[in-house]
């Protein structure tokens, strides 16, 4: 549509969605593993941890950190642990003060109608869920039983509070937000203000703000030292810029999100060429920033191999203006065009300004040429005859 209209010439437009998960860009060769995997999920396993202990320290993040079914069968057994614990306590109180089988002439039970261990366990039940059916009761015979019902309620307060706490912890986690923030699934490397620059977009679906959002980026690649350490995870912190400027943004919209490359970047020496057989690069963006509506700071993370960056494209326009506000195609939120870009490193092209030179030369020289053909097909051919002169 957009080339039909005259805003991008035809070539340049990509017709692939760079969403599109059933077109690789490139088959042949065998990925890296990542370390940080594109839904934002860290790929690493921790093995032959010997101070499991610590874990049990603390009990709530851990149950908190525990899958759906382990957090259930917790919850389920804490209850019904605890009704046979205190079932077991009255039956053995009744048992000691006769109540199981009484006589005509016995004293007051201590709990009436307990004759056996299930109205016992029924009555531990109405105890600690308060449901209190009537049939069964504690009397003033024995100040034991007293001080059980008395135990047996603070402990079903905390049982509840613990696991209500759980089950809303892990419904409201942060990452459960993260869903809606999203990534490009493609980055691009173009030229912007006259820089090479690494570019990517990043949008939020909800509605709901993420208040004081803020946007880093690492490289994460295999190095070796001077000494000869090899670092298999070595990150370096590179700057990321928005079009206000620092890391701070204001996702209302989907935003480019730009790098500059420059002496201080660690992409200052990265080529088109590397682009395919560079293997020990990923480049991470975390995106984190706090819920408007319940005020929990969340994070969304995703990673860039290198078979994932685009050289020499730029993402197409999504915002326009419609009936007075801003609307947003999200259908093509991952679609990049082709644009004019130096087959060169960062380096290369700052220490020879003639390459962006001639790069500016010819595009400038594309629209004109082509104007100039077309102009030349429209103009209208004449003859002239010598007897018209005569």
């Amino acid at each position: 549509m957009l080339s039909r209209k005259g805003i991008i010439p035809e070539e340049y437009v990509l017709t692939r969605l760079a969403e599109d998960p059933a077109e690789p860009r490139y088959r042949a060769r065998e990925r890296r593993a990542r370390f940080v995997s594109k839904k934002g999920n860290c790929n690493v396993a921790h093995k032959n941890i010997r101070e499991q202990g610590r874990f049990l320290q603390d009990v709530f993040t851990t149950l908190v950190d525990l899958k759906w079914p382990h957090t259930l069968l917790i919850f389920t057994m804490s209850f019904l642990c605890s009704w046979l614990l205190f079932a077991m306590v009255w039956w053995l109180i009744a048992f000691a003060h006769g109540d199981l089988a009484p006589s005509e002439g016995t004293a007051e039970p201590c709990v009436t109608s307990i004759h056996s261990f299930s109205s016992a366990f029924l009555f531990s039940i109405e105890v600690q869920v308060t449901i209190g059916f009537g049939g069964r009761m504690v009397t003033e015979e024995c100040p034991l039983a007293i001080l059980i019902l008395i135990v047996q309620n603070i402990v079903g307060l905390m049982i509840n509070a613990i696991m209500l706490g759980c089950i809303f912890m892990k419904t409201a986690q942060a990452h459960r937000r993260a869903e809606t923030l999203i990534f490009s699934k493609h980055a691009v490397i173009a030229l912007r203000h006259g820089r090479l620059c690494f570019m990517l977009r990043v949008g939020d679906l909800r509605k709901s703000m993420i208040i004081s959002a803020t946007i880093h980026m690492q490289v994460v690649r295999k190095t070796t030292s001077p000494e000869g350490e090899v670092v298999p995870l070595h990150q370096v912190d590179i700057p990321m810029e928005n079009g206000v400027g620092g890391n701070s943004i204001f996702l209302v919209a989907p935003l480019i999100i730009y790098h500059v490359i420059d002496a201080n970047s660690p992409l200052y020496d990265l080529a088109p060429s590397d682009l395919h057989h560079h293997q020990d690069l990923e480049i991470i963006v975390i995106l984190e920033g706090v819920v408007e509506t319940t005020g929990i700071t969340t994070q969304a993370r995703t990673s860039y191999l290198a078979d994932e960056i685009l050289w020499g494209q730029r993402f197409v326009p999504i915002v326009a203006e419609e009936d007075g506000r801003y609307s947003v195609d999200y259908s093509k939120f991952g679609n990049t065009i082709k644009v004019p870009t130096p087959l060169c490193t960062a380096r290369q092209l700052d220490e020879d300004h003639s390459l962006l030179e001639a790069l500016t030369l010819a595009s400038a020289r594309g629209p004109l040429r082509k104007r100039s053909v077309a102009m030349a097909k429209a103009k209208p051919k004449f003859s002239i005859s010598p007897d018209s002169l005569s």
